[in-house]
């Protein structure tokens, strides 16, 4: 008998990639280990996740080191930003007297002094990365500005030792400045991108305070009471068992304002507690709290691909090897065309420095490391890049009724007496038998100080069962009536009913749902962008109905059970319509997967969180619409970045083969264009809803 083997998750550092043909070399080289099933390399945030069994992190490090490139743990890397601040402020010092000597004519021995270090010291690295990607049959940025500068280097070189001809020194140092700044401006932007996510590290402490003193979170167990202080940040998920005060969940959730948390209410790992001692009981194992699950969201979503990603990624593919045949025809046709030798060779040289293909391996992942990470800090957890693709084409978004768009907490609205027994009677007794069922509906009909019930027993899906001051009642549906031999009413998901056991008919109770303040600003909102409403509800159709009327609603489907929640958003998708189901419980967990978006609303149940693509912190409608604003935002910018990626190279590399661009020129052209599709995708973080 098969049995299932268990799949690995590894996250990697990994140091070295230059541009996207270094990223898809990497996914290959990972791929290349046994046991691995699933490989995505983010350029962007210098990462790589893998799923793999059977294969330890010693195997994947060292298929990494195959490649040319080094891996660790992620978290466990060192930054380089000081040493390489230090590297480009020597390259700048070195190059600023070639480029004034091009006007002040320097001896070309100074030049020749100057150059040197900044070729072979400062540049050692495109070399050292060059040649690992030439052992590994391909090609990348850095093996470009090896090739180029080296080619003005040494024609510089040769032309010094003869005597005679023009000295192309400061192309070739001034190249590497460059590319070296804008490599530089361009980590600083990628650490600003991923700052939101590394963020989430920092609002756990160390340790907690523990019955007998401060404890390690990882011993920290389920059911243990801990004391969180005023001022201290949250280190679990718990339910507060003393204390009443004021925290600040707003890195969490997005709201701003503190709120309230009392005995019997929960409190998420990371918030603040603002002004109290409280006493929390441990909820949730070591790494499975909220934060850390949030945590992983963020992590996925960043790591995934859309489809126009994979795209970008097939074009890098080739681009480099295409780019070394443009300058080799550059060199010839200029050689045929009567150009001297070393005019010929620094128009092939400006040809291999522009064409970096670093802003199309970046466009994609810096849109979503920022997009991703904005929408976090607004509560909006997106779990994968292709809801932005998605979002952009959606035409239809399914509201879920109980919970979603009202309150979930049903009000007791009327009584009707249908039997023998007085209305405080029929009360009194309700309260006692709801005080041992779970139902909504019976929440509404809990009363303090109610009588005991005795004999209880639940019956799912239909009511409670049991005797009040010796006398068996029924509370529940009207199809428990009708089971106990009553004579049924119309069946109502928004009433229930009080019987003697024998089924005889004491009392109905209708009850309301408030539907949610900010509900008609969102079904508004997302009617004026594009997309059609409709409510889709397992609640009866007075009920249901009622909601539509009241939201302008038009289309509305009651009493609908998961499965048939499932089917609805079947048939809309196969008629050719891109669906998003918004909803907050377990039986709408269902329909959420087979949606194009699936979008669980704050309190959602665990599995509908799990099966969303897109969740909501807070119980807040309006963030429906925000998020799918902000998604379709982030495909923008992701497009945009794409678009003047391709743009660039598509102007800069003919321009370039023409003479029309000089080597310096070309390389601040290629350092421009990665610093502004970095700096395009950072606008997100100040995202704001219209």
């Amino acid at each position: 008998m098969d049995q299932a083997v268990a799949v690995t998750d590894f996250e990697l550092a990994i140091g070295g990639m230059s541009c996207a043909s270094c990223a898809a070399r990497v996914e290959k080289s990972l791929y290349r280990v046994p046991g691995v099933q699933r490989v995505s390399v983010n350029l962007a945030s210098e990462t790589a996740h893998v799923e793999a069994v059977g294969t330890d992190l010693a195997a994947l490090i060292s298929g990494v080191g195959r490649a040319g490139y080094t891996a660790s743990e992620r978290g466990a890397r060192p930054r380089e930003s000081r040493r390489e601040l230090v590297e480009l402020a020597a390259a700048v010092v070195l190059s600023v007297p070639l480029l004034i000597g091009m006007v002040l004519r320097l001896p070309g021995w100074l030049e020749l002094v100057l150059a040197t270090p900044v070729q072979f010291w400062l540049g050692a690295r495109f070399y050292v990365a060059g040649f690992k990607a030439l052992r590994a049959g391909t090609g990348n940025m850095d093996l470009l500005v090896a090739l180029g500068t080296s080619a003005a280097y040494f024609l510089s070189v040769v032309d010094f030792a003869q005597g005679s001809g023009p000295l192309y020194f400061e192309s070739s140092a001034v190249v590497i400045t460059l590319v070296r700044l804008g490599k530089y401006l361009e980590g600083r932007a990628k650490r600003e991108a991923v700052k939101s996510v590394a963020g989430l590290a920092k609002l756990r402490p160390a340790l907690a305070h523990g019955a007998a003193g401060d404890v390690a979170l990882a011993r920290v167990a389920v059911g243990d009471v801990l004391e969180v202080r005023a001022g201290e940040l949250v280190p679990v998920d718990g339910i507060v068992v003393s204390g009443a005060g004021y925290v600040d969940e707003s890195h969490l959730t997005g709201e701003s304002l503190p709120v309230l948390r009392a005995v019997g209410d929960k409190i998420l790992a990371g918030a603040l507690n603002r002004d109290a001692v409280l006493r929390l009981r441990v909820v949730s194992a070591p790494g499975e709290s909220f934060l850390d699950r949030m945590g992983r969201l963020i992590d996925a979503a960043q790591g995934s691909k859309p489809e126009i990603q994979r795209l970008a990624d097939r074009v890098s593919a080739v681009f480099v090897p295409v780019v070394v045949f443009i300058a080799v025809v550059t060199f010839v046709g200029w050689m045929l065309a009567g150009a001297p030798a070393a005019a010929a060779m620094i128009n092939a040289v400006s040809v291999l420095v522009i064409a970096c293909p670093c802003a199309l391996g970046l466009a994609t992942p810096a849109a979503i490391l920022a997009g991703t990470g904005a929408a976090a800090s607004r509560g909006i957890l997106i779990r994968n890049a292709g809801v932005l693709e998605q979002a952009v084409r959606l035409d239809l978004v399914v509201f879920d009724k109980t919970g979603t768009l009202t309150e979930g907490s049903p009000m007791l609205t009327g009584v009707e007496v249908l039997g023998d027994l007085p209305r405080d009677e029929i009360l009194a007794v309700a309260a006692a038998l709801a005080a041992g069922d779970n139902h909504p509906l019976s929440a509404a009909l809990r009363l303090d100080g109610a009588r005991n019930a005795t004999n209880l027993r639940s019956l799912p899906g239909r009511g409670v069962e049991g005797s009040v001051d010796g006398v068996r009642y029924i509370l529940g549906s009207a199809a428990l009536i009708a089971d106990a031999g009553g004579i049924a009413p119309a069946e109502e998901a928004s009433r229930s009913y009080l019987g003697y056991a024998d089924g005889t008919l004491l009392a109905g109770f209708a009850f309301a749902d408030r539907v949610r303040a900010d509900a008609k600003v969102a079904v508004a909102r997302l009617r004026r962008m594009g997309c059609a409403v409709m409510l889709l509800s397992g609640d009866g159709a007075l009920a249901a109905n009622a909601v539509g009327r009241e939201l302008g609603i038009g289309e509305v489907v009651a009493g609908a059970t998961p499965e048939r929640k499932r089917e609805v958003i079947q048939a809309k998708r196969e008629a050719g319509l891109v669906v998003a189901m918004v909803g907050d419980g377990i039986n709408d967990a269902a329909a959420m997967a087979e949606a194009d978006i699936g979008i669980a609303i704050g309190n959602a149940a665990d599995v509908a969180i799990e099966t969303a693509d897109i969740s909501l912190l807070r119980p807040v409608l309006g963030l429906v619409p925000d998020a799918l604003a902000l998604c379709r935002r982030s495909e923008a910018v992701l497009k945009q970045g794409l678009f003047w990626a391709m743009v660039y190279n598509l102007i800069g590399i003919p321009l370039a083969a023409s003479g029309i661009l000089s080597p310096m020129v070309a390389a601040l052209a290629m350092a421009a264009s990665s610093v502004s599709v970095l700096a395009n995708a950072l606008r997100l973080r100040s995202w704001k809803p219209a």
